[in-house]
C-alpha cells in the first residue's frame, strides 16, 4: 500500500523537514566525509559543531580541495568542533576507578547523563535546543531520544530526580508546540520521523506524582501528537472509516547519521532485488522511527537486510500506544469538562481497541502480531511486540494467559526475554534482550495477575544486569540473554554504555 492509498489528508504542521540537515548544508563535503568514512561512525560528523558558517566552510573546501583522506580529516578538524561541543553535562564524567554498588552507580550516572538546557546553541548546530535540562542515553547518543526517555523517567522518579523528570516532559511538550511532533531525537536530521509515542504515558507518570488536574496543561499538545499520527502517510485506512497506523518518514533519502551504510544497502537492493533506492531509504527511516532498528521484524527475508519493508506493516505496539493516547485525551477532556471531546476520543479508542483484536490477534499462534498490508494477513513471526496489548490493557484475560504461555515456552531465557526468535546478526533479534521490552513484559504480565512469570522476567534480567556490571563496571544498552558469558552485539554501532533506559 502506497502513501496515496491511505486516503488520509496531510497536515502541513505535522510534516516539517529538517532545515539544518547536514546533508543539505554541506553538500559534496558531507557526501565525501561520509562515503570515505573519515570517521568510523557515521554519526560523528553530523554531530560536529561548525567553527564557521556553512557557506564559508564550503567555499574553503572548494578552494582547498583536500585530496587524501588525511588531508580531508585535517580540513574537517580545522573547520568543526568535535561532537558534544554543543551539549553540556550537568556534572563531569568521573574518571574514578572505584567500583560502587550498582544502585549508587546509577544514582551517580543521572548527573553524568544529564544535559543543561540548550541556551545559546548556535543556529548552525544540528541540535534542536531544549529549554529544560534532560537525560541522554549515553555513549554516542548525545541528545534526548523520545521512547528511551519514558523508561529513563521511570528510573529518575524511583531515585527522586523529580526536577529533571519534569523538565524532560516539558521539553517534549515544547517540541510538540515547535515542530508538530516529538522527533526521534533533538537533532535537525531527526525531524522527519518520531518514535513510539509514549508521551501520554509520561503524562500518566506526571499525574501519579502531581495529581490529575496538573496534567490539563498538556491536553493541547497531546492532541497535537494525535494529529501528527492521524494525518499523512502514517495513517492507513483499513475500512470505510477505520484507520490504523504505521511507521513512516517524511523523507526518502539516506539517514545523515548512517549515510554510507544506507547508500550501500540501497545499491545492493537495487542490484539484487530491483528495489527503488527511495523505497529502501524510506523503510530504513521508518524502521528507525519504530525504535527497532534493525531486526527481522521488518524484513521480507530474514536473511536479507535489503528486503526491509517497514512501511508495509501495521505494528501492533504502535497502535496500542495510539489507543493509550486516545484514552488519555478522552480522560483529560472529561476532566476539563469538555464532554463532547471526551466522548469523541472514547469512541476513537473503543474503535481502535476493536481493530486491534481484528487485525493483530492470531488465534493459531495465541499471540498478537503485526499486520502485513501487502499480503493482507497477520505476520508469520512472533516478536516481543506481543507484549504491548498486555501493557496497555487491551488484551482479554484469556489472551494474556496465551501470550504468557508462548513467552515462557519460547522467549524467556536465562537472562530475560529475547526480542525475537531469529538469529540474524541484527541487534533487535536473538540473542539480544532490551530493557524497555523487559519492562513492558514485566508490567504487562503484572497487570493481568500473571505474577509468577513477571517475577521470573524481573529476577533473570536484574541478575544479568548485575553480572555484567560486576564484570565491566557499566550498564549496557542491550544484553545477550541466552549466553550469559557473552556481550551482546549486532547493529550499526558497538554496544553503548550508560545507559538511560537500562
Amino acid at each position: 500500500m502506497t502513501a496515496t492509498e491511505t486516503g488520509v489528508k496531510s497536515n502541513p504542521a505535522a510534516t516539517p523537514l529538517a532545515a539544518q540537515d547536514p546533508a543539505d548544508l554541506y553538500h559534496e563535503l558531507f557526501e565525501r566525509v561520509q562515503m570515505e568514512a573519515v570517521y568510523p561512525d557515521s554519526k560523528t560528523f553530523v554531530d560536529m559543531l561548525p567553527r564557521f558558517s556553512p557557506t564559508e566552510i564550503l567555499k574553503n573546501y572548494r578552494s582547498q580541495t583536500p585530496k587524501s583522506p588525511e588531508e580531508l580529516k585535517k580540513f574537517v578538524e580545522a573547520h568543526f568542533f568535535p561532537p558534544g561541543a554543543d551539549s553540556h553535562a550537568l556534572a563531569p564524567t568521573s574518571d574514578a576507578v572505584e567500583k560502587l554498588p550498582i544502585d549508587e552507580h546509577i544514582a551517580k550516572l543521572w548527573k553524568e547523563l544529564s544535559r543543561k538546557p540548550d541556551v545559546g546553541v548556535e543556529d548552525v548546530s544540528s541540535l534542536i535546543p531544549l529549554p529544560f535540562a534532560y537525560v541522554v542515553p549515553g555513549g554516542r547518543f548525545r541528545e534526548i531520544y523520545y521512547w528511551d526517555s519514558y523508561f529513563t523517567q521511570l528510573g529518575l522518579l524511583a531515585d527522586g530526580e523529580d526536577e529533571i523528570f519534569k523538565g524532560m516532559v516539558q521539553n517534549f511538550s515544547h517540541l510538540l508546540q515547535a515542530t508538530g511532533r516529538i522527533p526521534n531525537g533533538n537533532r535537525d536530521y531527526y525531524r522527519g520521523r518520531s518514535q513510539p509515542p509514549f508521551f501520554s504515558l509520561m503524562i500518566s507518570l506526571w499525574q501519579e506524582r502531581y495529581g490529575q488536574q496538573s496534567a490539563l496543561a498538556f491536553l493541547p499538545v497531546l492532541k497535537t501528537e494525535h494529529t501528527f499520527w492521524m494525518t499523512g502517510s502514517r495513517a492507513v485506512k483499513v475500512g470505510e472509516t477505520e484507520v490504523l497506523n504505521r511507521y513512516w518518514d517524511d523523507r526518502a533519502a539516506p539517514r545523515p547519521e548512517a549515510y554510507k551504510e544506507d547508500v550501500k544497502l540501497a545499491k545492493h537492493a537495487e542490484a539484487k532485488l530491483k528495489r527503488s533506492p527511495s523505497d529502501v531509504f524510506r523503510d530504513l527511516r521508518a524502521g528507525a522511527e519504530s525504535g527497532w532498528d534493525f531486526g527481522t521484524r521488518w524484513f521480507r527475508d530474514s536473511n536479507e537486510f535489503a528486503t526491509i519493508s517497514t512501511t508495509e506493516f501495521l505494528p501492533v505496539d504502535l497502535n496500542c500506544l495510539i489507543y493509550q493516547l486516545e484514552t488519555k485525551i478522552a480522560e483529560l477532556s472529561a476532566l476539563k469538562g469538555d464532554e463532547a471531546e471526551a466522548s469523541r476520543f472514547r469512541d476513537l479508542a473503543a474503535q481502535r481497541k476493536a481493530l486491534i483484536q481484528t487485525y493483530f490477534w492470531n488465534s493459531k499462534s495465541g499471540t498478537f502480531r503485526d499486520y502485513d498490508l501487502k499480503n493482507r494477513a497477520v505476520s508469520s513471526e512472533d516478536t516481543l511486540a506481543m507484549l504491548m496489548p498486555l501493557f496497555v490493557g487491551v488484551a482479554t484475560e484469556a489472551q494474556a494467559k496465551s501470550v504468557e504461555k508462548v513467552l515462557t515456552a519460547k522467549f524467556l531465557k536465562a537472562g530475560g526475554l529475547v526480542t525475537t526468535l531469529k538469529m540474524s546478526g541484527h541487534q533487535w533479534d536473538s540473542p539480544n534482550g532490551w530493557a524497555p521490552l523487559q519492562w513492558l513484559g514485566y508490567a504487562g504480565l503484572q497487570r493481568y495477575g500473571l505474577t509468577k512469570t513477571a517475577s521470573l522476567v524481573q529476577k533473570r534480567w536484574l541478575a544479568l544486569n548485575e553480572k555484567v556490571y560486576q564484570a565491566t563496571g557499566k550498564m549496557m544498552e542491550k544484553y545477550d540473554v541466552i549466553d550469559l558469558k557473552k556481550m551482546s552485539g549486532g547493529g550499526e554501532y558497538p554496544n553503548q554504555d550508560g545507559f538511560g533506559w537500562t
